[in-house]
């Protein structure tokens, strides 16, 4: 379910997000949401090592490689972008759990 939030973003990230977009056929938001769930991913990599998914570094390098290709078809985008979804929510899930368990050891 998508939930509408106000996020304030400079000129040259909404100008990034809109060229990046087009090109790959894409809403402005879905973008976001791409670009937001790979980032979490990156990111998971360095802070949660012990997390395992299956979209490690070098598989979410493919993903985005392929995903921004030009030639990539847009149904093979959508599949990738379902996929990035996907492990991405499996992960944070993770992740919110043992912020949780830190939280209350606090």
């Amino acid at each position: 379910m998508l939930i509408r939030h106000q996020v304030l973003l400079t000129d040259w990230q909404t100008e990034h997000l809109k060229i990046i977009a087009k090109r790959n056929d894409l809403s402005f938001s879905e973008m976001i949401r791409v670009i937001l769930c790979e980032g979490l991913l990156c990111s998971t990599n360095s802070l949660h090592p012990e997390l395992k998914s299956k979209l490690n570094k070098d598989k979410l390098e493919k993903i985005i490689l392929e995903g921004f290709n030009a030639n990539t078809s847009i149904e093979r985008k959508h599949q990738l972008v379902s996929e990035l979804y996907f492990e991405t929510r499996k992960i944070t899930e993770s992740i919110n759990t043992i912020l949780m368990k830190e939280e209350k050891q606090e």
